[in-house]
């Protein structure tokens, strides 16, 4: 039995309206969701005879996008194969002043999502900044660079020095898309 404990106001997004997420997750992986809505603990046992152990991983992967504030939709991304999640703590790269890491979250999401939605096109990459993190959901050629995209910005460079980064990686994405090994 394996637990992953997900924000409790996330847990509502988890479960989808008439239980449609959830159903929709199992259904996916072919393993059984009990969720606590009130405490934010999700339980899942891959460990029965028949269940793929990579789905497992995946599933968890899942879990824990949605906890990060992915819709459902987007996080399910990740059971396809060479879809990752990487999450990036804003404490870390802001220190532990409350004002700081406001700051960098505003600058990662940007004046009406306009930084968070250049990424994402530019990349292919989903982006979410919920509380005192960022995640990323992507693939391995698209992912490594959205990640260095939202660490220039955590470091402090300009946002027009973060999308020329971005605009002179677009070949080599195009690239990728086209399923060409780099």
């Amino acid at each position: 039995m394996r637990s992953i404990r997900i924000p409790a106001e996330r847990t509502g997004a988890l479960i989808g309206k008439d239980g449609e997420t959830k159903k929709m997750l199992e259904r996916t992986s072919g393993i059984r969701l009990s969720i606590d809505s009130e405490g934010g603990e999700v339980l899942f046992d891959e460990s029965k005879p028949g269940t793929d152990q990579l789905m497992a991983l995946k599933l968890m992967d899942v879990l824990k996008a949605v906890g990060r504030g992915f819709n459902p939709d987007r996080a399910a991304r990740l059971f396809a194969d060479d879809e990752y999640l990487e999450v990036i703590d804003l404490k870390g790269a802001a220190g532990d002043r409350p004002n700081q890491v406001g700051r960098v979250r505003g600058r990662l999401i940007g004046t009406g999502g306009k930084t968070r939605r250049i990424i994402e096109d530019l990349t292919g990459c989903y982006v979410s900044v919920y509380g005192n993190t960022v995640a990323l959901i992507g693939d391995s050629v698209s992912l490594p660079v959205a990640k260095h995209a939202i660490e220039l910005i955590l470091n402090g460079s300009e946002h027009s020095t973060v999308y020329r980064y971005l605009e002179s990686q677009r070949p080599r994405l195009k690239i990728a898309e086209m399923g060409f090994d780099l």
